[in-house]
């Protein structure tokens, strides 16, 4: 599914559900939740095993280097 269509498919929904009485929080069984985590942490997991770009480790080390320099200062 496209992001237009998953975007179209939420406007249809809520344009449908207004006015009518609201319903109760919706719940997910077991299974279903058990399946959508491991989904979610095999993709993170294969997120997390990817290099941290050279660009956004300079970033992080300037970060520190300026807090550093504020706690030593107070």
């Amino acid at each position: 599914m496209t992001v237009d269509k998953g975007n179209k498919l939420a406007r249809v929904v809520l344009e449908n559900s207004r006015g009518s009485t609201p319903a109760t929080d919706p719940k997910l069984d077991t299974g279903s939740q058990k399946r959508i985590g491991d989904q979610l942490r095999a993709m993170y997991d294969e997120l997390m095993q990817q290099p941290v770009p050279d660009r956004f480790r300079d970033l992080l080390d300037q970060l520190d280097k300026k807090n550093g320099a504020k706690e030593g200062s107070q």
